[in-house]
């Protein structure tokens, strides 16, 4: 029995394995800011919407004045083939001389290099150098007999990858 104490146990070792895939940082850059445009209020509230296209649709009692409504456009760079996630703004409040205006509805649209993937914030980067382009569309409320002026405020866009 003493015999049995005293045997060494057999030893084992295995070799693990490790691994890192190094991606290129994630660049972004607003390269034109969302412009509602020129915009005629009323003693009706109404909104404005530009679409990510650039299409411009009214409601209620606003009257778009002018042409020069443009969604907001973005370019950057990462990885090719990679999956990210956008977060962003749900809604901000433009100010200037009278009452607050807000902004919501954000919707990302015209891509470039990326492909959405299903309804919600994944895209994955299609174009082989990893350049990426998009526009941000949004809907201004404007409020009933808003006070004439320029009228600002800013919004995040952000794309992690997953």
């Amino acid at each position: 029995m003493a015999a049995l104490w005293t045997m060494p146990a057999a030893a084992q070792q295995t070799q693990g394995q490790a691994s890192a895939l190094v991606l290129e940082p994630m660049s972004l850059t607003n390269i034109e800011q969302l412009d509602f445009g020129s915009i005629i209020p009323s003693a009706t509230i109404g909104t404005v919407t530009v679409a990510p296209s650039g299409a411009v649709t009214t409601s209620g009692g606003v009257i778009a004045a002018s042409g020069d409504a443009r969604p907001a456009r973005f370019a950057g760079q990462g990885s090719a083939n990679r999956v990210v996630i956008k977060t962003g703004s749900n809604q901000i409040v433009l100010t200037g001389p009278g009452e607050a205006m807000r902004v919501d509805d954000f919707e990302i649209g015209a891509l470039t290099g990326l492909s959405q993937i299903g309804n919600g914030n994944n895209f994955r980067i299609t174009g082989t150098n990893g350049i990426v382009g998009f526009a941000v569309g949004g809907r201004l409320r404007v409020n009933a007999n808003q006070a004439e002026g320029d009228y600002s405020g800013s919004f995040s866009v952000t794309f992690n990858y997953q």
